[in-house]
């Protein structure tokens, strides 16, 4: 048998062990279904897969607070992935900056290719363990980083390459797969293996791999930045006035929680030069701007802090 024929027979086996890659014979008829049946057969899987990401809650919250704690020390946590795997670590990356008013390089998305993977397949990306280091090369990895590997079948070269380049590079390393006894999963620090089963299209990981994996970065990022203050009362009092919605949803944000009218909190506002956080401490403790300012420093940006400093 030749190298090649070999090679293809591993990766056979290994595809056939992986649950995401398995085929149940109830489906064999989804071509002869009504699309109200498909609807409600298609969202009787999904409902899976939420009780799915509740099995590995501990190893979440084990990579929530190592997230955190090297988010205080001025790192980064950076996604890498291939394909679907890897577009849902970028978007996740670009939602963060207008939702919690991070500088864009505090979480970054580095996938497969490239930026032209994101909306295009790239060939082989998956499989050039080269390229991995390389793309963390150019972000000068720390110890004070976070990588987390995503992958569907937890096997991409691309993704097992980079995690245990990271590690080298003494960054804390989390792996996200959607099988159970995952590669990436013993080549990082934490493994947080969701298994969500076989798709409702067999081999389609887009589908509930996919929602699994944007449903755990949405644990990831959105509880360190609780934890970090971004938020106040289970409302976002970083984020970032960037279009005429969001101004307007800043107002209303210092309105209700502060408990005043419009006018003053689009008055506190601007003193607070569209800080949302800063307008509110200004109205609860009647400190001025500069006063205000200087106390959220002190307080590493956490808003209730800051209130009982100055109150």
């Amino acid at each position: 048998m030749s190298d090649d024929s070999s090679r293809f027979a591993e990766m056979l086996a290994e595809l056939s062990g992986l649950t995401t890659e398995a085929h149940t014979a109830d489906r064999g008829d989804l071509d002869l279904l009504g699309t109200i049946e498909l609807v409600r057969a298609m969202n009787a899987e999904d409902r899976r897969v939420a009780d799915a990401v509740a099995e590995p809650a501990e190893q979440i919250a084990l990579a929530v607070d190592g997230i955190t704690e090297r988010f205080r020390r001025g790192g980064r946590l950076i996604y890498i992935g291939a394909g679907t795997a890897g577009r849902i670590g970028v978007l996740d990356a670009s939602e963060c900056p207008p939702t919690f008013g991070t500088d864009p390089s505090m979480v970054v998305g580095v996938i497969a290719g490239g930026d032209t993977a994101i909306r295009s397949a790239v060939e082989d990306a998956e499989d050039d363990v080269d390229a991995a280091v390389a793309d963390l090369d150019r972000l000068s990895l720390t110890g004070d980083d976070t990588v987390v590997g995503i992958s569907a079948s937890g096997r991409t070269p691309y993704v097992v390459s980079g995690l245990v380049h990271a590690r080298e590079a003494g960054a804390l390393t989390v792996a996200l797969a959607a099988n159970a006894d995952s590669a990436i999963g013993a080549a990082a620090d934490i493994a947080i293996e969701v298994v969500t089963g076989p798709e409702f299209v067999s081999g389609s990981t887009r589908l509930k791999s996919g929602t699994a994996q944007k449903l755990v970065v949405n644990m990831l990022t959105t509880l360190s930045m609780i934890k970090l203050g971004k938020t106040y009362r289970g409302v976002m009092v970083d984020l970032l006035a960037t279009n005429e919605k969001l101004r307007v949803r800043s107002v209303r944000t210092v309105a209700q929680l502060a408990g005043v009218g419009v006018a003053e909190a689009s008055d506190a506002l601007g003193r607070a030069d569209g800080s949302v956080k800063l307008a509110l401490l200004m109205l609860a403790t009647g400190a001025d701007a500069p006063v205000a300012a200087l106390a959220l420093d002190e307080a590493s940006g956490i808003l209730r802090v800051a209130i009982s400093a100055l109150s």
